[in-house]
């Protein structure tokens, strides 16, 4: 059943796509996207204009635990996946009679949540007579700088998520090359845990960032872990140590630390070896187009230092809309379009995964 059933999306792909190029029709692929916490559809016009994008957050449920709860984030998406389907669609103004073919996300992330996802896109690409399209959740991340937008590769994508923080070389549409990455702990990762260390409210990251603004990043004296002088890898958690003493020894003396200055001190931390390494990668490779992918893309600190940095050094540097640094549907609808253009398609055996690493074939 299931090589009958690509083989018609095999027949649907060389049809349709044919149309859009010879007639110039558009070409609407559906993207869904449920890796974590945000339960996620949207729809992309020819890979690049968002023509829906619709997010179902469920930040305010898990911020009473302080940190995502995998059961629950799977329940919910359950509970939400049809309704934002159907969300996405009315707005914009389409029926899935005008999808070309469905993205989503198989991995990595909870393999809960990610079931939710990829179960939803094969029973509609089945009923609907559609391909589906298997995207890797940090291909969808790095393609959101190539929304709306008309940049393309040779790119550098500097990677900081709560599960990931890599620097990869990024030659063409899905060729990637992984320069380095964390050895421990993501950035976004740190980030969280710091907050919960300092007493604020999950998730930690936006309230450091917002907190950091106020305060002195030179009050606090943190560590840099650079690594070895050719290593492009990261390390974050002797800083999130070094936070947690701070704190328990100005405790111990009955001191008061600003949260404003230990914010800012520990941002400056992480930012100065984000923006470093990154800096060296592009000394390295030659590539004068640098791509910042995933949450922490929304940080303002790390905006304002690498801004600086390429300015100083004389490359350019690019961060999605604010909007689209978290995860959403829109990057995977338009991740999915060069593989649908390449007709690589999933079939029905399409399963989630929750560790893969980035140009890991499935």
């Amino acid at each position: 059943m299931y090589m009958g059933w690509k083989s018609r999306s095999q027949e649907r792909y060389q049809t349709q796509y044919a149309q859009h190029v010879e007639q110039g029709q558009p070409c609407y692929i559906l993207g869904i996207e449920s890796s974590c916490d945000e339960t996620s559809v949207a729809i992309v016009e020819n890979g690049r204009r968002i023509v829906s994008n619709v997010i179902s957050s469920q930040a305010d449920i898990h911020k009473q635990f302080g940190g995502v709860v995998p059961e629950v984030a799977s329940r919910r998406h359950v509970e939400r996946i049809t309704q934002v389907v159907e969300m996405a669609l009315q707005q914009a103004n389409l029926t899935m009679e005008r999808i070309a073919a469905i993205g989503v996300t198989y991995g990595p992330g909870l393999v809960g949540a990610l079931l939710v996802g990829v179960s939803a896109a094969k029973s509609l690409a089945y009923a609907h007579d559609l391909p589906v399209i298997a995207v890797h959740h940090i291909a969808g991340h790095i393609y959101s700088n190539f929304l709306e937008n008309k940049k393309h590769p040779p790119v550098l994508a500097l990677i900081v998520s709560g599960g990931h923080t890599e620097i990869v070389y990024m030659p063409d549409l899905y060729t990637y090359e992984c320069l380095g990455r964390t050895r421990d702990d993501a950035v976004g990762e740190a980030f969280d845990k710091v907050a919960r260390t300092m007493g604020l409210e999950y998730p930690g990251g936006p309230v450091i960032d917002r907190l950091a603004q106020k305060g002195n990043p030179e009050a606090v004296p943190l560590p840099r872990a650079f690594l070895a002088d050719d290593s492009f890898d990261f390390s974050f958690s002797g800083l999130k140590s070094a936070v947690i003493n701070v704190l328990h020894n100005g405790k111990q003396r009955g001191e008061s630390i600003s949260q404003e200055d230990l914010a800012a001190s520990f941002q400056a931390a992480v930012t100065d070896v984000l923006v470093e390494k990154t800096a060296k990668a592009v000394l390295r490779t030659g590539v004068r187009q640098v791509v910042v992918a995933g949450g922490v893309a929304a940080n303002q600190g790390l905006r304002a230092s690498l801004g600086k940095r390429a300015q100083l050094d004389g490359f350019e540097v690019y961060f999605p809309p604010v909007a689209l640094c978290t995860d959403n549907a829109a990057m995977i609808a338009g991740a999915a379009y060069p593989l649908y253009q390449k007709g690589q398609f999933a079939d029905l055996s399409l399963n989630a995964v929750a560790n893969i690493r980035l140009g890991v074939e499935r």
